[in-house]
């Protein structure tokens, strides 16, 4: 299978809890990284421009910092999602947790019609390229604990209560 030839190009937004940036070609945003990532991306078999003006980076860094501020609760721009079928099966189905809301990976693998793949839904949302936008954070353990999240559980914990103080507020 041929590989396509794309330009991707990047942009970063200050958070709250650090620098995140953002990777999309023309087809959509293809990473979200946070500074310290524990799974680091896989950016070496991609050319990178620097170009937050580019009109799917500039979006995306734009609904993050509304994001941030509290005056966003989802996100509108298009994915270029890369990975297997069950992968990506699982990171769209990040986009119906509510915000605020969390839920846990049992009940993540079962709304995808696999109850019994809870670890490989946590091994799917370990490796999301595009967490806040997909909201990977919003996915907890069975007994409430905050499990693995890429950006550290500092950083998922910050998001969960920025959500809650979001809604309290409204």
């Amino acid at each position: 299978m041929a590989t396509r030839d794309v330009s991707y190009f990047s942009g970063v937004v200050t958070a709250p809890f650090g620098e995140v940036t953002v990777v999309a070609s023309d087809f959509g945003v293809r990473y979200v990284m946070f500074s310290e990532d524990a799974h680091p991306k896989p950016l070496s078999d991609i050319n990178i421009h620097l170009d937050p003006q580019h009109p799917v980076v500039k979006s995306t860094l734009d609904q993050l910092r509304e994001y941030f501020s509290g005056a966003r609760t989802a996100f509108d721009v298009p994915l270029d999602l890369h990975g297997t079928e069950f992968q990506v099966t699982t990171w769209r189905s990040l986009a119906g947790i509510p915000f605020g809301k969390t839920i846990s990976y049992g009940e993540q693998a079962a709304s995808i019609g696999r109850p019994k793949a809870v670890r490989a839904v946590g091994g799917a949302n370990g490796r999301n390229p595009v967490a806040i936008v997909l909201p990977c954070h919003r996915v907890i353990g069975a007994n409430g604990s905050l499990t693995g999240f890429g950006g550290g559980i500092a950083v998922k914990q910050w998001l969960l209560q920025h959500e809650r103080s979001v809604i309290a507020n409204s």
